[in-house]
């Protein structure tokens, strides 16, 4: 299910097939930057458009550098040798660090009026360290609000060239990333030192790569200190294309290290100039089976089908570590990942951040200040022994309450990695999953199209079909679960009775569906831990669900109760929506009917094997009325489903119908592989 406000991603089962990357969210920024600083025309294939760079290119463009979209990856700028044409402006620069960061130094040291801002998270994010630096350069910087935070005012300023200044490394690498891509619009020479460890050494390389390609080549003394020389220029390449996303790419390689695979990802490899790929290695050491070639990766589950624990200096890939924290859930022992306290600073406290969403669902997690421990399952506890069979292992036994989700601090990473957490039993809810825009925007497209979710089976109907009952022996046939959505409403009815609860209250009855309890254990059912009887199957209490489930309030509170019931290997759901509003992704749905009459009696005949007594005339009647009331109701009208095959059971037995939806089953299966098929 799908909203502007979350999007349920339902349990997944395996992960296999082909994806290609969208371009580098830090490639993309940086050359756009460059391409405008440079003298000549720079044509770049392959842009990622995304939120950030839609911030960059509108900076750009509002500076007055000539912005045109050939085609919708493609871009031509046209240089302005760092004189932008605009010299007085204001920019709003959302919260894209590699656009705020990188045009504070560049406007800083060009000679403009220009005052930048972003979201109030923007706000939020450190940027003094930087402004220090170009404050000794003689930049005349302005903190509008807090003295080392946006929003910031830059006035024209005399440049001192000065020819050594010094940036703190231990906070963020895009504070050197934008010193770096700025100096040369100055004409001496100036040094770079490096204060505290450099943290995202990774990034930095992508920076001076980048630089080199513009036709500026650094010098450099180890991670220390970094020199640009005296009459440094950026020239034009003429046309250069953008990586994939490395960062991005963690995500599909996750996914197929848990799914089973083989996953593979064609857009960046082993030839390329980002260091996330090195987050490749760090899925090895978890187990996963790696290959990779010059523009490609591909990821396995491990041979022994569990991943482990590790403890690792994420330091070289401080944005796909976040992707190795979910990970961890999945993996046997206690995993440990160090030298993230950049994590602190970035779109929100990820480190707290992470922290909070996984404790949501049942993880045990340690937080420092630049580490976070996660303790994974394996195959250890109860939920994880309930997928022995399928050879796979599920993070937690807890089922996280889909209406809770999970948060995403206007944070695409965090959104992004959690969707991984589906692999459990339970699937996963992520809430505002709209903001993966940022830098991803059709990521969960792209993840549907290589992943197999946990298979259901639609078996809808009218009243008195034998729905229930050719579902059960389905489900019983396949080993998958089964579920009776009539006898949640049928349930409902009689915990209202219970409860002294009009059938007229939709509030009290949408409150009394969410708190109720209820499980299947082969054929009885159980309502809040006490077995239901034979009045659960009486016409009597069949006419009250009738009432309660034409109530959308109802219908929308037992909702979320049927989606629980979906887990692997697979689920058999019968209903009256099943197809159609609450599983509308089956892989087979079945419209099941027969004629009024073959209904009526085989209805009585129920009844009499009971011991009830029944008359056929009147159940007949009451068949009909019901099938009025129920196509007619404005809350999910009995019809057939979309995609939904319609079989008629008149002149068919039991075990009849059993087969018809076998071997359909069986043609679906055989198709159902090929969706995350290798090319």
């Amino acid at each position: 299910m799908t909203s502007d406000n979350f999007i349920d991603l339902p349990p997944l089962l395996s992960a296999r097939g082909t994806i290609t990357l969208p371009g580098s969210k830090s490639i993309s920024n940086r050359i756009l930057l460059l391409s405008a600083l440079a003298q000549g025309t720079t044509e770049i294939r392959d842009v990622l458009l995304s939120d950030d760079t839609e911030r960059m290119l509108d900076g750009l463009r509002t500076l007055g550098v000539a912005v045109e979209q050939l085609e919708p990856h493609v871009f031509r700028v046209q240089g302005c040798g760092g004189n932008f044409p605009v010299k007085q402006a204001e920019l709003f620069l959302g919260n894209a660090g590699t656009a705020f960061r990188p045009l504070t130094a560049a406007l800083a040291l060009s000679g403009g009026d220009y005052k930048l801002s972003g979201t109030p998270r923007m706000h939020e994010r450190p940027i003094g360290d930087l402004v220090d630096a170009l404050r000794e350069l003689g930049a005349d910087i302005e903190c509008l609000d807090n003295e080392g935070f946006p929003p910031l005012q830059i006035h024209p300023a005399t440049l001192t060239g000065v020819g050594r200044i010094s940036v703190r490394g231990d906070v963020s690498s895009q504070f050197l990333t934008a010193l770096l891509m700025a100096l040369p619009l100055l004409n001496g020479e100036v040094t770079v030192d490096v204060v505290g460890e450099l943290i995202s050494k990774p990034y930095i390389e992508i920076t001076l790569a980048m630089m080199a390609r513009f036709g500026v080549q650094v010098q450099r003394d180890g991670w220390r200190s970094f020199t640009v020389a005296a009459g440094s220029r950026y020239i034009s390449p003429g046309v250069i294309y953008v990586e994939g996303d490395a960062s991005s790419a963690s995500y599909f390689l996750a996914a197929g290290a848990i799914g089973g695979g083989p996953l593979r990802i064609e857009g960046v490899g082993s030839d390329s100039i980002q260091g996330d790929v090195r987050f490749a290695d760090a899925l090895a050491l978890m187990g996963a089976q790696i290959e990779m070639g010059a523009n490609w990766m591909e990821a396995r589950a491990p041979k022994s089908g569990r991943l482990k624990a590790v403890e690792l200096d994420c330091n070289h890939i401080p944005d796909a570590a976040m992707t190795l924290a979910v990970v961890a859930l999945f993996a046997e022992g206690t995993t440990t990942l160090r030298n993230i306290a950049s994590w602190r600073v970035k779109e929100t406290d990820r480190i707290a951040a992470m922290a909070t969403e996984l404790r949501k669902v049942g993880a045990t997690v340690e937080e420092g200040e630049d580490y976070i421990r996660i303790a994974g399952c394996g195959m250890q506890d109860a939920g994880c022994r309930s997928a022995a069979k399928t050879g796979r292992s599920y993070p937690v036994s807890r089922i996280l309450n889909p209406i809770e989700g999970i948060d995403t601090y206007d944070d695409h990473r965090m959104a992004m990695c959690f969707s991984l957490a589906a692999f459990g039993a339970e699937g996963i809810r992520i809430n505002d999953p709209r903001c993966v825009a940022k830098t991803f925007p059709n990521y969960f497209t792209l993840l549907h199209d290589v992943v197999q979710a946990v298979p259901v089976i639609a078996i809808d109907g009218p009243s008195a079909s034998g729905k229930g009952t050719v579902a059960q022996l389905v489900a019983a046939r396949l080993g998958y679960h089964y579920l009776d959505s009539g006898a949640l409403y049928r349930l409902l009815a009689l915990a209202a009775q219970r409860d002294r609860i009009l059938l007229t209250d939709e509030s009290g009855l949408a409150e009394l569906a969410e708190r109720m309890e209820i499980r299947f254990e082969g054929n009885q059912i159980f309502l809040d831990g006490i077995l239901a009887g034979d009045e659960l199957r009486g016409e009597q209490c069949a006419a009250a669900a009738s009432r309660v489930a034409a109530l959308p309030k109802v219908r929308a509170a037992l909702l979320n109760k049927q989606h629980a019931f979906r887990r692997a290997p697979g689920l058999v759901a019968d209903g009256r929506d099943m197809g159609s509003v609450v599983f509308p992704d089956a892989v087979l749905k079945i419209f099941l009917t027969a004629s009024a009459e073959a209904r009526a009696e085989r209805r009585y005949k129920q009844l009499m094997e009971k011991g009830i007594g029944a008359n056929i005339a009147a159940l007949l009647l009451d068949i009909r009325v019901r099938d009025e009331r129920d196509t007619q109701r404005s809350a999910s009208p009995l019809q057939q489903a979309p995609g939904a095959s319609l079989l008629d059971t008149t002149a068919l037995s039991i075990d009849e119908a059993v087969q018809d939806i076998e071997q359909a089953f069986q043609k679906v299966l055989a198709r159902y592989p090929a969706k995350g098929s290798t090319n």
